[in-house]
C-alpha cells in the first residue's frame, strides 16, 4: 500500500483492491479508481499544471487563468492566478456509467502535484 495524503486532499494506492485499487480524494469527498483512471489522471494533472506554468509569467498579478483539459473520459480544470490554483475533475467511465466529480482547494492542489511529481508520475 502506497499512501499520499495531506491536509485536503488524498491518493492512496491499494493493489490488493482490484480493479479499484486507488482511492482519491479531496476536502469531504474521496473515490475508488482503478489504476488506469488514476494513471490518466494523474498525467493529465500535471500535464495541466505544466501548461499553467509556462503562462504564469505572462499574466499581471491581478489576472486570474481558467486551463482546461479534455482527454476521453476525463475532463479537469485549473483556475486560479500565477501563483494559487484550484484543480477539479470529471471522470466518466464506459459501459456501467460509473462517474466520479472531484476538487482541491489552492493549497492541497499544488500539495497533490509535488507529491505526484515526487512519486514520478
Amino acid at each position: 500500500m502506497r499512501i499520499q495524503e495531506g491536509e485536503g486532499w488524498r491518493w492512496l494506492e491499494d493493489s490488493a483492491r482490484h480493479p479499484f485499487s486507488f482511492l482519491i480524494g479531496g476536502q469531504g469527498w474521496a473515490s475508488e479508481l482503478t489504476a488506469e483512471e488514476a494513471r490518466g489522471l494523474g498525467q493529465a494533472l500535471l500535464q495541466l499544471v505544466q501548461e499553467h506554468h509556462a503562462l504564469a509569467s505572462q499574466l499581471m498579478p491581478e489576472e486570474s487563468i481558467s486551463l482546461e483539459l479534455e482527454r476521453g473520459p476525463l475532463w479537469i480544470a485549473l483556475e486560479g492566478d500565477s501563483n494559487n490554483w484550484a484543480l477539479r475533475f470529471v471522470l466518466t467511465s464506459g459501459a456501467n456509467c460509473r462517474a466520479v466529480e472531484g476538487s482541491w482547494l489552492p493549497g492541497p492542489s499544488a500539495a497533490l502535484v509535488a507529491s505526484l511529481v515526487r512519486e514520478g508520475w
